[in-house]
């Protein structure tokens, strides 16, 4: 009799999206795909739970091409099957109660042999129907449906944007911390004392968790950036309101802005923060790249930080001039106490 190939076990309950991500907050989400397609992206939360190895995974699928669905059908089997008391034994640990959530990349043969395999061990469990591909297009849509009431925060670099929306939110404000999501601080030294980025499909799937948790009916305060951070890109769903969106523009005093700098940054770096300034050697221009890595090499941090300041002033200012925004207030303090500015911002509302 030859093998049929539909999911083992049809009673599994199959759950949409919206529904199948309020159980993530309840119930453990095992993402049973393959450890590479876990780490290009996954929904946040959940725990990486491969029925194959990469390597296993590869094969399967080259048996599935070369010689049959059936043969391909046998060779999971053989990899699988000496594994499924371990799957038990692991669910079990993670899931107590019995209560458990799967997903692979389409809801099909992957995620439904495991359900079988764990509603037969007596667990409830639910599936994603259409898997992780659903999910991505629920994310990638959700962002052009999300009606949030955004506001800017800008500023020249060392304003400490980043701070003040922190600050925005120990007041109870709504905020967005999009380099926090990005592990990065959005210029060339951005990526300095930052753990490794995530995918781009990665940062967009964290990014949609924030907004939907988010009230639209309430302000949400979001830093300024371009559209990239890092080598990261920001989802055209959420880029185009944010340019739209009320900017404000944070004036502070320079030596505020260079204290920020030298808050920031890993200083003892110093090999990275000259790599940083090599990045920008084109527009920095030769004499002004020689004197800021003499400065590094005598421990001179207060100059490299004014001569990156000369630089990304400029730049800056010219994204001011061509902002998009129809609605530009310009605030300006004596110092850069991130909690006055804060309550500033909120009193201007």
């Amino acid at each position: 009799m030859r093998p049929t190939h539909q999911n083992p076990f049809m009673s599994v309950k199959k759950i949409d999206t919206a529904a199948f991500l309020e159980c993530g907050g309840k119930i453990p989400i095992l993402d049973v795909r393959s450890p590479g397609e876990y780490v290009q992206g996954h929904i946040p939360g959940a725990t990486s739970f491969p029925l194959f190895t990469n390597e296993e995974r590869a094969q399967v699928g080259t048996r599935y091409k070369q010689v049959s669905k059936d043969a391909a059908f046998v060779l999971g089997l053989e990899y699988v099957g000496p594994k499924m008391a371990g799957f038990v034994k692991q669910a079990t640990k993670l899931a107590p109660d019995k209560q458990i959530a799967v997903h692979c990349w389409r809801g099909g043969q992957r995620s439904g042999s495991m359900a079988w395999l764990l509603q037969s061990a007596g667990f409830e469990v639910t599936l994603l129907s259409g898997g992780y591909k659903v999910y991505r297009q629920f994310v990638l849509e959700g962002f052009a449906q999300t009606n949030l009431n955004i506001r800017i925060v800008g500023g020249s670099t060392g304003t400490g944007k980043t701070k003040i929306i922190h600050a925005l939110a120990a007041l109870g404000e709504q905020i967005i911390d999009l380099e926090g999501l990005a592990n990065h601080k959005g210029s060339a030294f951005g990526f300095i004392g930052e753990a490794a980025q995530p995918t781009v499909e990665q940062f967009e799937n964290e990014l949609f968790k924030v907004v939907s948790q988010l009230d639209p009916a309430h302000r949400v305060w979001v830093e300024n950036e371009s559209r990239s951070i890092g080598r990261l890109y920001i989802p055209a769903g959420f880029w185009e309101p944010m340019k739209a969106a009320p900017l404000f523009h944070i004036e502070i005093p320079l030596q505020a802005r260079i204290d920020n700098l030298l808050s920031d940054y890993v200083l003892e770096h110093t090999e990275e923060l000259k790599l940083a300034f090599n990045k920008i050697a084109t527009k920095l221009g030769g004499l002004r790249l020689k004197n800021a890595i003499e400065a590094l090499d005598q421990g001179d941090f207060v100059t490299a930080a004014t001569i990156a300041l000369e630089y990304y002033d400029k730049t800056y200012q010219f994204c001011l001039d061509n902002s998009k925004s129809s609605d530009i207030q310009i605030l300006k303090f004596e110092d850069g106490d991130p909690e006055k500015i804060a309550k500033a911002l909120i009193s201007t509302i």
